[in-house]
Parts: structure tokens; C-alpha cells; sequence
């Protein structure tokens, strides 16, 4: 494996983070509008909702199928030609006069992030020195955390002043812009080894993989329950203000920028096992701090503040036990957690669905359960190299 120059890696990294930023701040801004773009189209918000599944749904099927079909392919240019059909799938989304073309444009757009973001996370750690790989792919994957953080919050703000349309229009054009940033800063990048059907299909059959994609789609449906729920968990504090939730969702933003740089430096120092058993503890006891905590500003925003940090360390630490547990075929685990990941993502809204029944406490304890449940996983025997 080739190791690229600091020289050359700063910028790779960086561009790989901001097509992350701009997928990612694509995916969790809709949260905050689903009210609007619901009045928009004549639908309810659990509807809209529901583009969240599909767009998830197809970036799970095609991340593997991308990876086997397009494994011959320059890898700049396959991300290049992901980000093309990112923008032009938003696009239409942002133009849709209903919501059967609004679904559309999610679609083609999936098919984008299906394209580009398992392949640029399995880039980043070919990009680094031995040692910090952890680091590299938390550095990449700083980009969705940021699309928390900040992507999300602003594009809420911003159409609360402009209307839903113009922030997803604007995702559009950066992902356009992108396509050729892409192209040109990652042109040579190491592609990795070549492997068969076989092979990608095969490492489905190795418990301790399948247990840590398990893992992954557990913290990623616990993130999102919460997440795209969170109008209905922190009602009691924001009587309904956009801008209070705002506020919680920025604070849960930064801690998770935080927590995503920890994550890499534990796991580099302590090993991926520890991280990932303590920090989804941790997360759990936050989500069920949040039951304590209805009608306090202050709890609430430090219940947040934990969230943020222990869900973006676990997510950074089991990236990294999966590279470990099969090096050679780095790229292939990691197409199948762009799956867990996305599995995740369209999981969401179904259980938040159900369990909404028992009202806000219930997506609370559902995100608890979801959190204890791949940290008792995540307690499986390692193996040599694993962390």
C-alpha cells in the first residue's frame, strides 16, 4: 500500500471531508425542515420522513454493488461521478413541485452517496502513515460529523428565512463544485487490492465482521432515533422554538466534532475494543439522562453535549476494528458498513414510528436499548490486530 506525502495527504483529506460535509449536511438537514417541506408538497412530515428511508434504503443496496462493479475504476473518478449524481439528484429535489419528484431526486441522489462514501472512507486510511490511520479516517469522517454540527443547524436556519428550497439547492451546487475538486486532488490515489464477489461476499461469513456491522447499524439507528425525533424528546424544554432546538442540536454538533477527534486519538492509543465499550455506554446513560431532564435547558444541553461526544468516538472506533480485522480487504468492510450505516438511517423512522407510541420516552429508551446493545457486541472476543 502506498502511503501519500503530508504534503499531499492535508488536502486529500480535507477534500474528502467536505464531500462527506456536503452528503451528510444533505441527509441530517431534512430533520429540521420536515414541517416545511411537508406544507410544501401537501404531505405529513412522518411522509416526508419516509424519503428518509428510501434515500437510506438505496445507499445500503448499491454500496456493495457500486464497490464489486466499479472496483476497475479510478477511484477519483468513481467519487467524481458519485458527487455529479449527488448534485443532480438534489437539484431536482430542490425544484420538485410534489412529492413523488422530490422522492425521485432523493433517489437519484442516493445513488451518489452510494458512490462515494464508503469509497472515500476507505481511502483515508491508505492516505496515512502507520500507526494514525485511525486518525486519517476520523479526519474524513469529521466531514459528516460537521454536517451536524453546523450543515444541519444552518440549513434549518436558513430556511426558516428563505424556505426549505434554497439551502438544498445550494447543497446541489457544492456537490457539483466538488465532482471536480475531487477529480483533480485525488487523481493516483491508491485504488487498493482488486478483489472478486467472492471475496466481498465472503467476508459476510466471518462472525467477528458481521457482529461490528451489527454494531455499526445499532449506533447509527440510535443516533438517528433520537435525532430525527429530537422536536418531540426536547419539546418540554423548547416549547416548540425552532431556534432553542437549534441551540441543542449546535451544542450536540460541536461535542460531536469533539468526540470524533477523541475517537480517533483513543483508539490509537487504547485500541478500538475499549473505545467503543465505553463510549456507547456512555451514550446510553445519556440518552437516559434526557428522561430526567424534560424541562431543563441546562440538563438537556448537557445530556446533548454527551451524546455528541461518546456516538461520534464509537462510530470512529468501529470504522477502525473493521479495517483492522481484515486489512487486505479494508475496502470491502467498509463498502458493507456504508450498508450497516445506511441500514440504519432507513431503520429510523419505522422504529421511531412504533415507538412513538409511548410518546418521546419512548424514542428515548428505544435509543438506549439500541446503544447497550452493540456495546454488549462490541464486548466479542478480538482478534490479533483488531484492537
Amino acid at each position: 500500500m502506498t502511503v501519500e506525502s503530508p504534503r499531499r495527504t492535508g488536502p486529500r483529506i480535507v477534500a474528502l471531508a467536505l464531500a462527506l460535509f456536503v452528503i451528510g449536511t444533505n441527509a441530517f438537514v431534512l430533520a429540521g425542515v420536515l414541517p416545511d417541506i411537508a406544507v410544501s408538497l401537501d404531505v405529513t412530515p412522518t411522509t416526508v420522513g419516509y424519503a428518509i428511508t428510501v434515500y437510506a434504503i438505496i445507499v445500503a443496496v448499491l454500496a456493495p454493488v457500486i464497490s464489486v462493479t466499479c472496483a476497475h475504476l479510478r477511484p477519483e473518478r468513481v467519487m467524481a461521478a458519485g458527487l455529479l449524481f449527488f448534485a443532480l439528484g438534489t437539484g431536482i429535489s430542490a425544484v420538485a413541485p410534489g412529492f413523488g419528484v422530490f422522492v425521485i431526486g432523493r433517489a437519484i441522489a442516493a445513488v451518489g452517496g452510494a458512490s462515494l462514501v464508503p469509497l472515500a472512507t476507505a481511502t483515508a486510511p491508505r492516505l496515512a502513515r502507520p500507526g494514525r490511520q485511525a486518525r486519517a479516517m476520523a479526519a474524513v469522517g469529521l466531514g459528516f460529523t460537521l454536517s451536524i454540527a453546523f450543515g444541519s443547524p444552518l440549513g434549518t436556519a436558513m430556511a426558516e428565512l428563505t424556505g426549505w428550497r434554497l439551502p438544498i439547492g445550494l447543497l446541489a451546487l457544492a456537490g457539483a463544485v466538488l465532482a471536480v475538486v475531487v477529480a483533480v486532488l485525488l487523481r493516483g490515489v491508491d485504488r487498493g487490492p482488486v478483489v472478486s464477489l467472492g471475496q466481498r461476499l465472503g467476508v459476510l461469513g466471518d462472525w467477528p465482521i458481521v457482529a461490528m456491522l451489527i454494531v455499526s447499524t445499532l449506533i447509527i439507528l440510535a443516533f438517528n432515533l433520537v435525532y430525527i425525533f429530537s422536536s418531540a424528546v426536547t419539546a418540554g424544554v423548547t416549547g416548540g422554538d425552532g431556534t432553542v432546538l437549534a441551540s441543542l442540536l449546535l451544542i450536540f454538533g460541536v461535542c460531536g466534532v469533539a468526540g470524533n477527534l477523541i475517537g480517533g486519538w483513543l483508539t490509537d492509543a487504547f485500541g478500538n475494543r475499549p473505545t467503543m465499550v465505553v463510549m456507547l455506554s456512555v451514550e446510553a446513560l445519556a440518552f437516559l439522562l434526557l428522561l430526567a431532564t424534560r424541562d431543563s435547558y441546562l440538563g438537556t444541553a448537557i445530556a446533548f453535549a454527551l451524546w455528541g461526544v461518546s456516538g461520534m468516538a464509537a462510530t470512529v472506533a468501529v470504522q477502525h476494528r473493521l479495517v483492522m480485522l481484515r486489512p487486505l480487504l479494508s475496502g470491502i468492510t467498509l463498502s458493507w458498513y456504508s450498508t450497516a450505516m445506511y441500514l440504519g438511517i432507513s431503520l429510523a423512522p419505522v422504529v421511531g414510528g412504533v415507538v412513538l407510541a409511548w410518546g418521546w420516552r419512548g424514542i428515548v429508551l428505544g435509543g438506549a436499548a439500541a446503544a447497550l446493545i452493540a456495546m454488549v457486541l462490541s464486548l466479542q472476543k478480538h482478534r490479533t490486530g483488531a484492537g
